[in-house]
């Protein structure tokens, strides 16, 4: 990419980041942006169509990066590895994710991160597409750990974090696949 291009976008980048770090997305005009970042309203719209599909583009780059785990498998092999690497992820892009994923764009970033390991994790276990019950569970131990980590993080996330992979841990057991095949089958003679 030409460098000059580069410089450009980062101006952007950096002028919305500092705007929207102080005000709701939905504040920011395009106007107020381009002041910021010293360019005219014709060349952000050469590279955005509006302030929305900026906020869109840096959400999607920070949910690719954070999903960027080293073991996204783990959420099925190793259920307390996978809880500790996504908090790892969470607490390095920190600041980020709470400018960008504020206000009205909170829950937002909780669904764009559970589709995304739902992706991952069905790529490696194709088979399971259609499995209702391991979807639901899939579901749980996203949505779940994500928000009692968020609610119980002023305990000492460590802590916190702990307490979750062991949780999920003992959700993932012999007998939690017991359980579950159990509930796939009589969901299967019920049809």
């Amino acid at each position: 990419m030409d460098i000059r291009i580069e410089k450009t976008k980062r101006s952007i980048v950096n002028a919305f980041l500092e705007l929207r770090a102080g005000k709701p997305l939905e504040k920011i005009r395009v106007k107020e942006l381009c002041e910021k970042a010293q360019i005219n309203k014709s060349t952000f719209y050469a590279h955005y169509r509006d302030i929305f599909d900026l906020a869109e583009q840096l959400e999607d780059e920070v949910v690719r990066d954070y999903l960027d785990i080293p073991h996204p498998d783990y959420v099925i092999t190793d259920v307390a590895g996978f809880v500790r690497e996504m908090f790892q992820a969470r607490m390095s892009y920190e600041p980020l994710i709470n400018i960008l994923f504020s206000g009205s764009r909170s829950g937002i970033f909780v669904e764009k991160i559970a589709a995304g390991i739902r992706e991952m994790v069905l790529e490696k276990y194709p088979d399971r597409r259609e499995d209702p019950v391991f979807l639901t569970v899939l579901a749980y131990r996203i949505y779940g750990g994500y928000y009692a980590f968020q609610e119980n993080r002023k305990y000492g996330e460590d802590m916190v974090i702990g307490v979750i992979g062991k949780m999920a841990e003992s959700q993932s057991g012999q007998k939690a696949s017991e359980e579950w095949a159990r509930m796939r089958e009589e969901r299967e003679q019920g049809r």
